[in-house]
């Protein structure tokens, strides 16, 4: 018998059990009665407890992502797994790829190691559709779910966002100010991340009086080699543009070889941003203009939120951190 049980039994999360048994004062005398009912109906009698979860406790946390070779995830699963083990806690890495059973199906793994909470690592794992988010939904009734970059609705579960419409907002306003005016949007999909960064870009142009133009707007793979062949199709093409701005440094990299085999000048005949400020934005010559999507503050606050969680503290559902732009050579504002 263990928390889990009483959670189940008493219809409550984790978390609200937890801070039944920590004595909390943020639980209302209903619930806090019915809780301890359940207590005493199982039988249940907590000896020790480690970070609120109980004696059963595996002390250990599932992380998804879904491609450990993406840099930006690479980054997060290491700042993720230094913060848990800087509290006793190990970790359990499932590379789920993008299709949704698949998703579910490693979801469904890392509940039954009986881990302490699942980390949801990157905005691919909250679906466009909401009843494909219901596995997630109703899991958190067990367990507290942390999402790193992705917003999802409901209790127990743990937002820790950047603000992408905001950083996407100013880089493109700080290029249209720099006399910028054929702004060309390279990204990658219609994720939580994608879709806010995308409005960000267009939100910023009508600000400017300028009507966001399809034609301008272009969705290609993460991939290097496929943007530099998407930028070289549309030069072809008789498209104009002096300035691209992308959702993934990689799309940046691509954007440069385009520039240097069309005979462009950077930044001065094409300027250019990336996006995540990743070791790829130093590797080009000249460097790439990144926004900092702040990747370690964004791992380090999801695992203080879930210490907060396991400790029955009371701790925000959602916590938004900015954006930073670096500067670099492919710009001149």
């Amino acid at each position: 018998m263990n928390i889990y049980d009483v959670s189940e039994h008493a219809g409550v999360s984790i978390a609200t059990v937890s801070r039944v048994l920590n004595g909390n004062p943020n639980v209302s005398e209903k619930t806090r009665e019915k809780v301890l009912k359940v207590m005493d109906e199982l039988g249940y009698t907590p000896n020790v407890f480690a970070r609120g979860l109980g004696l059963n406790t595996m002390r250990t946390i599932g992380i998804m992502c879904s491609d450990s070779s993406d840099p930006y995830l690479a980054g997060a699963i290491y700042y993720l797994e230094r913060g848990l083990r800087s509290h006793g806690y190990d970790a359990i890495l499932c590379c789920t790829g993008y299709d949704l059973d698949a998703k579910q199906k490693y979801f469904d793994l890392l509940r039954s190691k009986r881990v302490d909470a699942i980390i949801l690592a990157g905005s691919k794992f909250v679906e466009m559709r909401a009843k494909d988010n219901a596995y997630i939904i109703e899991a958190a009734s067990d367990l507290p779910i942390m999402l790193v970059n992705g917003f999802l609705e409901g209790e127990n579960i743990y937002s820790t966002v950047c603000d992408d419409h905001a950083a996407v907002y100013s880089a493109v306003s700080q290029l249209l100010s720099s006399g910028r005016r054929r702004i060309l949007y390279v990204y990658t999909s219609y994720s939580y991340s994608g879709v806010n960064k995308l409005a960000g870009y267009k939100d910023a142009l009508k600000a400017k009086g300028i009507t966001p133009s399809d034609e301008l707007i272009r969705q290609c793979p993460k991939d290097i080699e496929a943007a530099r062949e998407l930028l070289l199709s549309l030069h072809r093409e008789g498209l104009e543009f002096d300035a691209v701005i992308t959702s993934d440094d990689s799309l940046a990299v691509g954007a440069v070889k385009y520039a240097h085999i069309a005979g462009i000048s950077i930044p001065h005949g094409l300027s250019i941003i990336g996006y995540n400020n990743s070791l790829l934005a130093r590797c080009t010559d000249p460097e790439i203009t990144s926004i900092d999507s702040k990747v370690e503050a964004l791992c380090t606050t999801t695992i203080n939120t879930l210490m907060g969680v396991f400790s029955g503290v009371n701790v925000p559902s959602r916590t938004t951190i900015a954006s930073d732009l670096i500067k670099r050579k492919t710009t001149n504002f």
